[in-house]
């Protein structure tokens, strides 16, 4: 069977009650049988339930539908795709030893990796996304234990060749560790090109309508094991409500990059092509620096698409202000299309030379672009940047 098949068909073990749709388990924790089954299930010679701090049936179900999608032996789900991204760290990593970043993150990212791991006397050295492979390895210690990064990047879109980091991880033996929210597995599976660890913001596309906050990590066995360890015992565990959720929106996830991407590539074509943008990115287009990789690497270009306008922040308002359709709100991965400024949100902790580093300027725009019909949407974008730019220039008249 084909992996739309298999996110739709695989579910929990029926109940007496003979349910098509998986139930919920809102339950904190599991009976058992028996003393000696209780004695089995903590020394983990049985597999079962035991609280749903440690694994619930919902939260099970929607794991093995996300391993089956990224090709995984074993996951883990936490509250928050920041919490798998801290765990996928922490469970993993210990004083003294290093990590390797790509430099365009997610500004938490940024927070976790420079300001909490390394009170706990773990180092990092950063690395830009279109660092060489010679930048790249010269930036490797003998104790650089953990590669991060994202691929495409929050929010400039840069990407990372997968299958020359892999290269250096042979050679050098680190933990490659890839953040694939922005492609989701539909797109992008960097465990098959040699990655050993994909985490997700499961908040963002698996579940695809701002409902509800979730994360993931998946991988090898012998790595998820002290990650669920590191989880179990501090407790960034996913409700069983948000796992049933998720795992009900994993059943659309194919079908709705389809439309996502197709859209995302019209509106960057439209913009790319107005003369009051002064630049757009988007991994599918021609002009993107890193396209040819972006076309081996992925299976399209993904739902994010960045412009930049002049005019700095009173221009960013202005376009706010005329746009009908789109929301404003830092999130992403909704059937919703979401503007928001980077400069003065996501990214607005980091330093002015961080920012300009990355690119993200005054008056940068993410679109996260969603499921309305793509010709509303290029008509909706293409008259607020062409309003916008006439306030700007009337304000600077006078």
């Amino acid at each position: 069977m084909k992996k739309q098949t298999k996110a739709i068909r695989i579910q929990t073990k029926k109940s007496q009650y003979r349910e098509h749709s998986t139930p919920l388990f809102l339950t904190s924790s599991f009976t058992f049988e028996s003393a000696e089954q209780g004695k089995a299930l903590f020394e983990e010679t049985e597999e079962g339930n035991i609280y749903s701090r440690f694994s619930n049936p919902n939260v099970t179900e929607f794991v093995d539908k996300v391993c089956m999608l990224e090709n995984a032996q074993a996951g883990i789900a936490t509250a928050t795709g920041m919490a798998a991204v801290f765990a996928s760290m922490a469970g993993l990593l210990k004083s003294g030893d290093h990590i390797v970043a790509c430099r365009a993150l997610f500004g938490s990212a940024h927070q976790i990796i420079s300001q909490i791991l390394t009170k706990w006397g773990i180092t990092y050295t950063y690395v830009d996304a279109t660092a060489t492979e010679a930048d790249w390895e010269a930036a490797i210690q003998s104790n650089t234990k953990m590669v991060y990064l994202e691929t495409p990047s929050n929010p400039g879109l840069e990407l990372v060749d997968l299958e020359m980091l892999v290269r250096l991880k042979k050679k050098y033996g680190f933990i490659l560790n890839v953040d694939n929210c922005f492609a989701t597995p539909i797109l992008q599976t960097p465990l098959d090109l040699g990655a050993d660890i994909s985490v997700h913001s499961a908040t963002k596309y698996m579940d695809g309508q701002g409902r509800v906050l979730g994360g993931i990590i998946v991988g090898p066995e012998e790595l998820i094991q002290p990650i669920r360890f590191f989880a179990r015992h501090t407790g960034p565990s996913m409700s069983p409500f948000n796992a049933w959720t998720l795992s009900k929106s994993l059943e659309t996830l194919e079908l709705r990059m389809e439309r996502h991407c197709a859209n995302a590539l019209k509106l960057a074509q439209a913009l790319e092509q107005h003369p009051d943008v002064k630049a757009v990115k988007y991994p599918f287009l021609p002009s993107h620096p890193q396209f040819e990789l972006a076309q081996r690497q992925m299976a399209a270009g993904g739902a994010i698409v960045t412009f930049e306008v002049e005019g700095g922040f009173e221009r960013v308002k202005a376009l706010y202000e005329a746009l009908e359709i789109a929301s404003l709100s830092s999130n992403l991965g909704d059937t919703r299309t979401i503007v928001t400024n980077p400069f003065t949100t996501t990214h607005s902790k980091l330093k002015p030379d961080e920012k300009a580093v990355l690119g993200i300027t005054e008056g940068l725009i993410r679109v996260s672009v969603g499921l309305e019909d793509g010709d509303d949407l290029v008509a909706d974008f293409e008259q607020a940047v062409t309003r916008s730019a006439e306030v700007v220039k009337s304000a600077i008249a006078g």
